[in-house]
């Protein structure tokens, strides 16, 4: 009996170690290119492509054994260790998986590991195994990218990211379908939406929406939540498999460009308000081009609170038409490297400006925000902003996709670390939600009685601390209408804005 055990040892360290002739040089057998039903092969290959090009990119000196232990996001069961000389998978207390580790720089040898630990988990998680091989793909190129860096993507093909990038949203931005007990399991999140931006992966589930149990909603109700053309809110619960959070939603409205453009013009005043979806170059035309139109502004408002943006030139070309020639932010790809970012042109108006900020601005918009504060070219007014300053680097892979990894993170133009702090308003909306509030608010400002705490000087106090003190609005409507009216009075009185400024 203990031979015949012995001997049942040997030859799964055999199959393990790929030492059996009847296996090409890897891990695979070469007479069974798809196994259950994935093709081995073609997957090894992307990931081996993958590590490769990963090698040659900045990460903070993170190895390839972080991105294989990456793996284990995909279910909180799995447990990945990948040392000097093996890659163990756990599941459990049970060790599942044990392979030897690939010499340096053995890309091949990456890739098929990687996919061996793919199917062991497919064979280990019935959610996992009854997915397609596209779907199934995605979750574990999700997963990877996330043991890269936290924010790191995997764009399944680069036409798909085009599609994306259209930026024609009228939801949440993703979509799935129920499982067997009715919650809602998210199969695709689109690019730059407020879901993306939350944080949801592919393979999350909601359970609840609004304290409701999504089993318990119709069709009808639950796509009212995840669709519409207003701004609405839904407090959504997940159940990831790195445990459960709440993540509170807002529906993007349809948006056509990277800026929209409304002019408001009463017989006393002459405002122009300008969105910001994505601080890209076609922002900047826009933008512009209705500088150009309208020159006899009494006032700006400048509502980044659903931007994003990752191009370091792009913000500095918008930034620059209001703040001119001016230090806008600095690019810090390690300890040692850091790019300073200059716009090249002097800026186009001199018109007050209200800046709108909220949790979902991030990326460049954050350094844009804080070019206003260092510069005293505007008035921040809203809620911290996310703390998410990064820049990506992109990597095109030989199967059409692409990487996405947020290596690079951003600083003002003055140095300031923006990136995990975030940039903090000088009016805090959420402090002045009822108009009695707002009324005192600004009769401090005029009495000269405003003495507000600027935490954007103030970098020791801790940031989690700030956001609770002015906690992000969860009406969208609310917020609109709020923001409407306090930017309205800032820019209409010369005195409050002037105090404001100097804060």
């Amino acid at each position: 009996m203990k031979i015949q055990n012995l001997f049942k040892v040997l030859a799964i360290c055999s199959l393990v170690f790929g030492a059996t002739p009847a296996m090409s040089d890897g891990l695979f057998f070469e007479d069974e290119p798809v196994q259950d039903g994935l093709r081995v092969f073609d997957m090894s290959k992307t990931f081996a492509d993958i590590y490769e090009k990963l090698d040659s990119v900045k990460w903070g000196g993170k190895s390839i054994n972080v991105a294989i232990e990456g793996l284990e996001n995909l279910n909180k069961n799995a447990h990945i260790a990948a040392t000097d000389e093996r890659v163990v998978l756990v599941w459990g207390d049970s060790i599942i998986g044990n392979f030897p580790r690939p010499a340096p720089r053995d890309w091949n040898g990456f890739g098929e590991i990687t996919t061996a630990l793919v199917l062991k988990l497919r064979a280990n998680d019935p959610y996992l195994h009854s997915v397609s091989e596209s779907e199934i793909y995605q979750l574990v190129m999700d997963a990877l990218m996330r043991g890269v860096d936290e924010r790191g993507r995997y764009i399944f093909s680069r036409a798909a990211e085009v599609l994306e990038d259209g930026r024609v949203l009228t939801s949440v931005g993703l979509n799935g379908v129920r499982d067997e007990r009715g919650n809602f399991r998210v199969h695709g999140v689109f690019k730059g939406s407020p879901a993306d931006a939350a944080g949801i992966h592919i393979g999350d589930l909601i359970s609840h929406i609004n304290g409701v149990a999504v089993a318990e909603m119709s069709d009808a109700e639950l796509e009212s939540v995840m669709d519409g053309f207003n701004s609405g809110t839904a407090k959504i619960k997940l159940v990831t498999p790195s445990g459960n959070r709440d993540v509170v939603l807002r529906r993007a409205t349809v948006v056509l460009a990277d800026a929209d453009i409304v002019h408001r013009s009463s017989s006393n005043t002459e405002v122009l308000e300008i969105i910001i979806h994505n601080v890209s170059n076609g922002a900047v035309s826009i933008v512009n081009e209705a500088l150009a139109k309208y020159p006899n502004l009494d006032g700006i408002v400048l509502d980044l609170r659903v931007a994003n943006g990752d191009d370091e030139r792009a913000a500095a070309k918008l930034a620059g038409l209001f703040v001119g020639q001016e230090p806008v932010m600095r690019i810090a790809q390690t300890a040692y490297e850091e790019v300073e970012v200059i716009p090249g042109s002097n800026a186009v108006t001199k018109v007050p400006v209200v800046v709108l900020m909220s949790d979902m601005t991030r990326g460049t918009a954050e350094a844009i925000a804080s070019a206003f504060y260092e510069n005293q070219r505007g008035v921040l007014v809203g809620t911290p902003t996310a703390g998410l300053a990064r820049i990506a680097t992109r990597i095109d892979l030989d199967n059409g996709g692409a990487l996405e990894i947020m290596n690079k993170s951003i600083k003002t133009g003055s140095g300031r670390n923006i990136d995990g702090r975030g940039v903090f308003p000088i009016v805090c909306l959420s402090n002045i939600r009822s108009s009695q509030q707002q009324n005192a608010f600004f009769l401090n400002v005029i009495n000269d009685n405003f003495n507000a705490q600027d935490f954007n000087k103030q970098t020791d106090v801790d940031a989690d601390a700030i956001r609770r003190g002015c906690p992000k609005i969860t009406s969208g409507a609310d917020e609109d209408s709020l923001s409407a009216a306090v930017a309205a009075k800032i820019l209409t009185d010369k005195k409050i804005y002037n105090r404001l400024i100097m804060e």
